[in-house]
């Protein structure tokens, strides 16, 4: 067999990590103030800081507040707490490298569940606003940011001193191991999973409360809530039901199975994504778009069924992979590859490819 070759030379994966490391965190900032000062303009935005320079990012940078704080730390607290004590089946992840099969405890739909139930609660019965989250929106994002980069430190220290399981381990190159990460699944304690908790509880979780406070927002702003919002939350609440329901086979996915606890999926899940992700729904806030009953119909069934394609493609390959092959597609017997391939311990191994069906 061929020896297997890197893509890319360890100097541009340096500087590519490097580069993510430093310029993610300007860039949520930069997209909350466009979308919510700049009325969505990346031109006026760019004339803003071509005009005042690094003074003027620096004016717009938003501080941590302790209303922001406080919000996340309910936010994650109850998120946390949910984690722990709701019921749910047991589930094993796949093996990894070292022979390790984590072990998960499947409630995160009862969990999605009690969520928005509690927040809509919370609003409907006046003992929570959730305006306050969208007015505060910015000093949020900034206190994740700060507060992320921290939690990756803490994940860092970790995975040297104290790393959950022999899936741990360092290349060598500070940047690399704080980026990429130590630990495959770290764990406090031997329940609380972090990889679960920031990738689905905490961000997936974000995205569906943002598009619910982003509608609420319109609303109690201007009396109505405009189609294309209501479009936009349903979809978007539509794909996180699903992630949800689903969460158990994205246990088996590269996010979890192969991507460490790092910078890369950590900040990236408790900051990209209720930053970046929810973008569309904190632009429409300010600048409701009137689509019409026709075309609302219309993008919300066509959503729909980008996400169900997206979810059957998945279904397809976790019951192809399930089954050793062994299933059917589309009334057929699946067409596969069997690709060969060497690990870091330079053993041979093979894995099926499922080459036909979406």
């Amino acid at each position: 067999m061929a020896e297997s070759k890197m893509v890319h030379s360890p100097l541009v994966t340096f500087v590519s990590m490097l580069s993510l490391l430093t310029l993610c965190p300007p860039f949520v900032i930069l997209l909350w103030y466009t979308m919510v000062h700049a009325d969505g303009s990346i031109l006026e935005t760019c004339n803003y800081l071509r005009q005042h320079g690094l003074q003027g990012f620096i004016d717009i940078w938003p501080k941590p507040t302790a209303i922001a704080w406080k919000i996340i730390f309910c936010y994650g607290a109850f998120e946390a707490a949910l984690q722990l004590l709701l019921p749910g089946k047991r589930v094993e992840g796949p093996i990894s490298p070292s022979g390790n099969r984590p072990v998960y405890k499947a409630n995160g739909l009862a969990a999605y569940m009690v969520t928005l139930i509690t927040y809509l609660g919370l609003w409907w019965f006046g003992i929570f606003n959730p305006t306050i989250v969208y007015d505060h929106l910015g000093e949020i994002f900034s206190a994740l940011i700060f507060g992320s980069f921290i939690f990756c430190i803490f994940l860092y220290i970790k995975g040297h001193v104290a790393p959950s399981s022999t899936d741990s381990g360092s290349c060598g190159n500070v940047i690399v191991d704080f980026y990429w990460g130590m630990e495959l699944y770290p764990r406090i304690g031997k329940n609380f999973d972090i990889k679960v908790f920031t990738n689905c509880r905490f961000g997936m979780m974000s995205w569906a409360v943002l598009a619910v406070t982003y509608c609420i927002k319109q609303y109690e702003a201007q009396g109505r809530v405009a189609d294309s919002i209501l479009v936009n939350t349903i979809l978007m609440l539509v794909y996180v039901s699903k992630f949800f329901w689903w969460e158990a086979g994205y246990w088996n996915t590269m996010d979890i199975a192969h991507d460490r606890a790092g910078f890369y999926i950590c900040w990236g899940c408790l900051v990209w994504v209720p930053s970046v992700y929810t973008s569309p729904g904190m632009y429409l806030v300010n600048h409701p778009v009137n689509l019409g009953t026709q075309l609302a119909i219309y993008i919300l069934v066509a959503g729909i069924l980008c996400i169900y394609i997206n979810y059957d493609c998945d279904r397809q390959r976790q019951e192809f992979r399930r089954t050793n092959g062994k299933c059917v597609v589309w009334g057929k017997a699946p067409s596969k590859i069997v690709a060969s391939y060497t690990t870091t311990s330079g053993e041979t191994k093979t894995s099926l490819l499922l080459t036909s069906g979406w």
